[in-house]
């Protein structure tokens, strides 16, 4: 262990502590104020931003990451507004802190009230996507968190530049400095350290790849709200609407194949399949992807290039153009697939029968379960929480995307008059 680096990074953790403790008591409008100034700053520095970028990016070439790595990786400006609507948006929602919960009245005459209370300080350990940053940020300074960032090394050109803007925001307003640090260092001992400053340190959220998740929750003292693996399952039933179920796979694996919600399995109903699965293979190999067919879907798709789905392939989270298909003989089967292979993220039933769908939404096990509908919504911006900290595959203490009121936890106030026994 590095002493200097682990002083380093207790010393963060430290001031994070202290100014957490500051904003509690921060208003409304003082946190408000910083989030549209972040926001101002990413808009006039959009220059340095794509500049800093464009190393990562160059970087990323020469380590041969996938397209759809380099994809989570760059900022366009198109994202670069996604970032600045997604602070715009938190400023519009409630505080949750501060919030009155419920009150009750004792027979001895205690008034109790359960009350929200931001978490203190949250570390965010994450991987690639820049806008994480922002997001991240501005939520925990909205829910009077403050934050400790520690993202991918192929990202630390964007990330430092972005939490440059977000200081110089800091600086300007009431709020504490350190209310959001970044870990400026890339060497991965400077994580663990952070995973055992439970002292000051209250939560760990990581996103990123099943390994780094299972690493942070196997290593950390402190407690890890998980977003694990996202494989996210799209059953077309016996009652599709074809048109509507063709356009949905397409765009759910092939519209962003990198990121946590798109499909990575293609459930089919073996009385459609002949038709439907010819169909939507056309446009998905058309547009790139590799098709992994399980025996019945690759008897059906002889005309197109397919490898042999295996049992491990319909549990992994590819994060790119593949998608396995599997062709089962009834909604039961169907279901039974979904809670065996997925992780628990987002899963899609496209039918026109209502008491099908149902059963689908009763029985899935998932975070976020959709009718008709892609499973690309599950994301913070998309539910209205102005964007998300993470999605939470676990049951405790939150579940699906992490917004505002999830950073929160509660205290008791309790007031008497004179009450002791």
């Amino acid at each position: 262990m590095s002493d200097s680096l682990y002083s380093e990074i207790k010393e963060i953790a430290i001031r994070a502590r202290k100014a957490s403790l500051s904003l509690c008591s921060a208003t409304t409008a003082e946190k408000n104020d910083a989030l549209q100034s972040i926001a101002r700053g990413i808009e006039s520095n959009r220059k340095l931003l794509k500049e800093e970028n464009e190393k990562d990016l160059a970087m990323a070439e020469e380590h041969g990451l996938s397209e759809a790595m380099v994809d989570r990786l760059r900022l366009t400006h198109e994202r670069i507004d996604a970032m600045v609507k997604g602070l715009r948006q938190l400023i519009d929602l409630p505080d949750p802190a501060g919030a009155v919960l419920e009150t009750k009245q004792r027979p001895n005459g205690l008034e109790i009230s359960k009350v929200r209370v931001p978490i203190g300080v949250i570390g965010i350990i994450y991987e690639s996507r820049p806008n994480v940053t922002i997001d991240c940020a501005g939520l925990c300074l909205k829910s009077g968190n403050a934050s400790i960032l520690r993202g991918g090394k192929e990202a630390i050109h964007s990330n430092l530049a972005l939490v440059s803007i977000i200081a110089e925001a800091l600086e300007e307003s009431p709020l504490p400095d350190d209310a959001v640090q970044l870990i400026p260092t890339i060497e991965r001992e400077a994580l663990n350290h952070l995973l055992t400053l439970d002292e000051y340190v209250h939560c760990i959220i990581p996103r990123g790849g099943a390994g780094l998740i299972q690493f942070v929750a196997e290593n950390s003292r402190v407690p890890v709200i998980k977003h694990y693996k996202g494989v996210c399952n799209l059953f077309v039933d016996a009652n599709a609407d074809l048109e509507m179920a063709e356009k949905i796979a397409v765009s759910s694996k092939c519209g962003r194949p990198g990121v946590c919600n798109a499909i990575e399995n293609l459930v089919v109903e073996s009385s459609i399949a002949e038709e439907f699965l010819p169909r939507v293979s056309k446009q998905l190999t058309e547009k790139g992807c590799e098709l992994i067919a399980d025996e019945k879907a690759g008897s059906i798709l002889q005309d197109f290039p397919t490898r042999p789905a295996s049992e491990q392939d319909f549990a992994e989270e590819f994060l790119d153009l593949r998608l396995a298909i599997k062709v089962v003989d009834s909604l039961e089967e169907a279901i039974s697939f979904v809670n065996q292979y997925g992780s628990g993220h987002s899963d899609s039933i496209i039918t026109n029968n209502k008491k099908r769908a149902e059963a689908f939404l009763k029985e899935v096990d998932a975070s976020s379960v959709y009718w008709n509908a892609s499973t690309r919504f599950t994301d913070g911006f998309e539910f209205g929480l102005g964007a998300e900290i993470g999605i939470s595959t676990d049951r405790l203490h939150a579940r699906g995307p992490m917004g505002l009121e999830e950073l929160c936890t509660y205290k008791y106030l309790i007031i008497g008059n004179g009450q002791f026994k």
